[in-house]
C-alpha cells in the first residue's frame, strides 16, 4: 500500500486545512495511507520521509530550514513523489531556493487579484494525466509564475488579462500545470487552488489534481520496474 505525507499550514487564506483534507480524499480513493499533519517538523527525519511515496505540500509563504530542505530534494531524488498546488507548492517557501529548483516555478503576482474569469487551455498529447480532459474556466487568481524552462507543461493560460505593468509586454501562455523530474522522483504542480471551492466550481480542475497526485506518486514503482538508479545523480550532489 502506498504512503502519503500531506503537510499543511502557513497563510491562511490559501485554506490549507481544506485543501489538504481534499487531497488526503483524493488518494484515500486510490489506497494511499495518508498521514496528513501541520507545520514542517515532519521534515526533519530523512529516514522516515524516504519512507512515503509522496509527499504533498499545502504550506505558503513559511520557512523551511536548510537541513529539511535537503532532506526533501534528497527523498525525492530518491523517487519519492511531490504533487501540490497554488501557493501551498509553488509560494512555500520564498527563501528556499532548491525547494524553488524541485517544484520547478515560483509565484511572482496574480495581476488583478481574486474573481478573474480566465480559460485553462489543455495541452493535448503532453500527457496521460490530461488524456481525455477539455479545457475549462475558472473564477479565481490568474497565477504568474516564473517557471523552470525543463518543465512539461500540461495547461496554460494567456497573459495578459488585466492591464498591469506587465501588459506592455507581449501575450504570453503561462503555464497551469506542469510535471518534472528531481533525480528519479516525479514531481506535478498545478497553479490553481487559491481557495478549496475552485476544485468544485471546475471538476476539470480536481480531475487533473487527482491525476497529477496519483502520477507522482508512482515514481518509486516505474523507476524499479526500468532499472533507474539514483545514485547516478550523487556526485554532483556532494558537490553542490
Amino acid at each position: 500500500m502506498k504512503k502519503a505525507l500531506i503537510f499543511y499550514g502557513g497563510w491562511d487564506g490559501h485554506e490549507p486545512a481544506l485543501v489538504s483534507a481534499r487531497f488526503q480524499r483524493l488518494l484515500e480513493k486510490h489506497g494511499y495511507t495518508v498521514d496528513r499533519v501541520e507545520g514542517v517538523e515532519c521534515l526533519a527525519d530523512r529516514e522516515k520521509l524516504s519512507e512515503y511515496d509522496l509527499l504533498v505540500p499545502c504550506m505558503t509563504m513559511s520557512t523551511l530550514p536548510r537541513e529539511y530542505e535537503k532532506n526533501v530534494s534528497y527523498v525525492i531524488s530518491r523517487g519519492t513523489g511531490m504533487a501540490g498546488c497554488h501557493g501551498g507548492m509553488c509560494d512555500a517557501f520564498r527563501n528556499s531556493t532548491e525547494w524553488q529548483f524541485i517544484t520547478g516555478g515560483q509565484w511572482v503576482s496574480h495581476p488583478g487579484g481574486d474573481g478573474i474569469e480566465y480559460p485553462v487551455k489543455i495541452c493535448r498529447g503532453s500527457s496521460p494525466i490530461v488524456e481525455g480532459l477539455k479545457d475549462f474556466s475558472v473564477k479565481t487568481e490568474h497565477y504568474y509564475l516564473h517557471v523552470d524552462p525543463c518543465v512539461e507543461v500540461l495547461a496554460t493560460t494567456r497573459f495578459p488579462l488585466v492591464n498591469f505593468y506587465h501588459a506592455a509586454n507581449k501575450p504570453v501562455d503561462m503555464p497551469v500545470a506542469w510535471t518534472k523530474y528531481w533525480g528519479i522522483g516525479r514531481v506535478f504542480y498545478c497553479s490553481l487552488g487559491h481557495h478549496d471551492d475552485v476544485f468544485d466550481q471546475a471538476p476539470e480542475a480536481e480531475l487533473l489534481m487527482e491525476r497529477g497526485l496519483v502520477w507522482a506518486g508512482e515514481g518509486k514503482t516505474v523507476a524499479s520496474a526500468n532499472g533507474l538508479d539514483a545514485a547516478a545523480y550523487d556526485n554532483a550532489a556532494k558537490m553542490y
